[in-house]
């Protein structure tokens, strides 16, 4: 879950490193809000998946616990 909030920050303004990066490395004529649209979709996947994380925590935790076993205190 902290992965997922990072990578929302990273797209969403305010923030948006990863949107401003690439207004540097891209053509001029391109602008800042055309960049936020294309991020749209990714976006939404992102969120979609942060909430089925917060629903469904198994479907975070199946892979750790294939791996290690079960948590057991």
């Amino acid at each position: 879950l902290v992965a997922l909030n990072l990578q929302t920050s990273f797209l969403t303004p305010q923030m948006a490193m990863s949107a401003f990066y690439l207004k540097g490395v891209l053509k001029k004529d391109i602008e800042l809000v055309e960049i936020f649209k294309g991020i749209l979709p990714y976006l939404g996947i992102v969120l979609f998946a942060m909430f089925l994380m917060y629903m469904f925590p198994a479907l975070a935790l199946w892979f750790p616990d294939y791996l290690f076993g079960p948590y057991i205190p």
